[in-house]
Formats: C-alpha cells, sequence, structure tokens
C-alpha cells in the first residue's frame, strides 16, 4: 500500500507540473510521450511489437499527432493519419507470411485510437483561451475520479457483480456510485472554479451550466468504464495482470490511462455540441 501511495504521489505531483507548463510545447511533448508508452505496453501485451515498420509508424503517429493539435496545424492530422495508415498497409503486403490480417487491423485501430484521444487533451486546451486548461482537467478527472467513486461504493454497498468474467471487483452499485460521484464531483469543480475565476481581474463574469456538467460527468462515468473494460478484457485474453510497471503499484501507463483514452475524446465531442462554461 505504500508503494502505491507513494506511485500516486509522484504521478500528480507530474501531472500538476506538466498542466502548469500547459501554455508551452511541454505539455505537448508529454502527451507524445504518454501516447507512444501506451502504444508500446499495448503492442506488447498483444505480441505484435516485431513488427517493426508498423509499430515505428505508430509511433510516429503517436508522437506527432498532440503537436499537429495545434490550431494551427489541425488541418495536417488527417494527412498524418493517412499516411501512417497506409504505411501499415504496406508493411501488411509486404510482410504478408508474418502479419496476419487481424493484427495489421488490430495495430490501425491502436493507433488511431491512442493517437486522437491522447491529442484531444491539447484540442481541448486550445478550444477556449479562457477556459482551456479547466477542461482537460475536468476531462482526466471524468476518467479518474469515476474509477474512485466506484471502488469505495462497490467496496462499502456492492453487491451484485457488473462483469465477473472480465473484471470481478466491478459491481453494478459500484457503476451507479461512480456515475452519481462523478456526476457531482463536476458540477462542485465548476462551482469552485467559477467562483475562483470571476474574482480574478477580469472583465469576463463566467457562469457554469450545471444540468449539463452533471450530464456530462455522469455519462464520462460510464464511457470510462466502457474503457476499463475493454482493456480488462484484453489482459484476460493476453493473460497477463498489468500492462507494464512504470507506476509501481498501479501497473502501466495504460493501466492508469484506459478509461481516460475513451473519456477524452466523447469529451471533446460533447463539448463541441455544448457549452458547459461560458
Amino acid at each position: 500500500m505504500a508503494i502505491r501511495i507513494i506511485s500516486s504521489a509522484v504521478a500528480i505531483l507530474f501531472a500538476i507540473v506538466i498542466l502548469l507548463l500547459s501554455d508551452t510545447i511541454v505539455f505537448n511533448l508529454a502527451v507524445s510521450a504518454i501516447s507512444i508508452g501506451i502504444l508500446y505496453e499495448l503492442f506488447s501485451a498483444v505480441g505484435c511489437k516485431d513488427n517493426k515498420i508498423s509499430v515505428a509508424t505508430s509511433f510516429l503517429c503517436a508522437s506527432l499527432m498532440p503537436v499537429l493539435s495545434l490550431p494551427d496545424l489541425k488541418r495536417y492530422q488527417v494527412l498524418l493519419a493517412t499516411i501512417c495508415v497506409f504505411s501499415i498497409f504496406l508493411d501488411y503486403i509486404i510482410n504478408h507470411k508474418k502479419i496476419k490480417l487481424g493484427t495489421a487491423f488490430f495495430t490501425i485501430s491502436a493507433m488511431l485510437l491512442i493517437s486522437y484521444s491522447m491529442s484531444c487533451l491539447v484540442r481541448l486546451k486550445y478550444m477556449s483561451d479562457d477556459h482551456g486548461l479547466a477542461y482537460v482537467v475536468l476531462a482526466l478527472c471524468g476518467g479518474w475520479l469515476a474509477d474512485s467513486g466506484a471502488y469505495f461504493t462497490g467496496t462499502f454497498l456492492g453487491k451484485h457483480k457488473l462483469c465477473p468474467e472480465i473484471s470481478p471487483k466491478k459491481t453494478i452499485e459500484g457503476l451507479i456510485g461512480g456515475v452519481l460521484t462523478n456526476g457531482i464531483l463536476f458540477v462542485v469543480f465548476s462551482l469552485i472554479y467559477i467562483g475562483m475565476f470571476n474574482k480574478t481581474d477580469t472583465d469576463i463574469a463566467v457562469k457554469g451550466y450545471y444540468f449539463i456538467l452533471f450530464i456530462l460527468g455522469a455519462v464520462s462515468a460510464l464511457v470510462g468504464t466502457a474503457g476499463d473494460l475493454v482493456a480488462s478484457l484484453i489482459k484476460r485474453q493476453c493473460k497477463i495482470k498489468d500492462y507494464g510497471h512504470i507506476m509501481p503499484g498501479h501497473g502501466g501507463l495504460l493501466d492508469r490511462f484506459d478509461s481516460v483514452l475513451f473519456v477524452v475524446p466523447f469529451f471533446y465531442a460533447f463539448l463541441t455540441v455544448f457549452d458547459i462554461l461560458k
């Protein structure tokens, strides 16, 4: 437990430093590095990291996509993704005796999902001059806080298993607790943020749409649970306990970002339709 707490403290400190540098290229580079790390863990788990051209192409996409998420560069993302997909199919043609069709499609799917999902953190940062950082924090909380709410609710009230064959510890009561907790915490975070923002030296009076915020938090919890279950299912089918050991007591990067990979793109899509802070 002590190792787990220390590991969490170090990770939180690292995250705070990166967020404080969110107006610099350091933020984009950190997102790129995490994306590459997640891809490496996933490819290692499923046994396709020896497909060097495909893996190198995926790493290239993961490293450049967050950088190309800057407002002036977003138009190049589609070009990058297209070139990378074609490169993986070219590798499939060249090494067709070694690479199976399912492996090629899995590589493409993993590359696009992880690269785009993580790059959405950068898109959120530049989505608003005033609230971009708040969006990033809320998106990350959408993936992580629901886990905590579900854990504590499930521990004390959990009786009915959610998906026992995939994740034996998850319960229906825990899921409900995570959904409600996330919705409430989104509203609480926004109340605190809006109160602090409106006290600063600015002519902008910020208000939040709290019902929409609650819905966003609640649905983010459901989406994050789906991401968690997908990652757990892959681990079970690959017969591994954790994706890595970069965070002692927690596992690998993918073990920590599995729900985030689903929540962040949903969060970004949601904000393109609804204003939550204005």
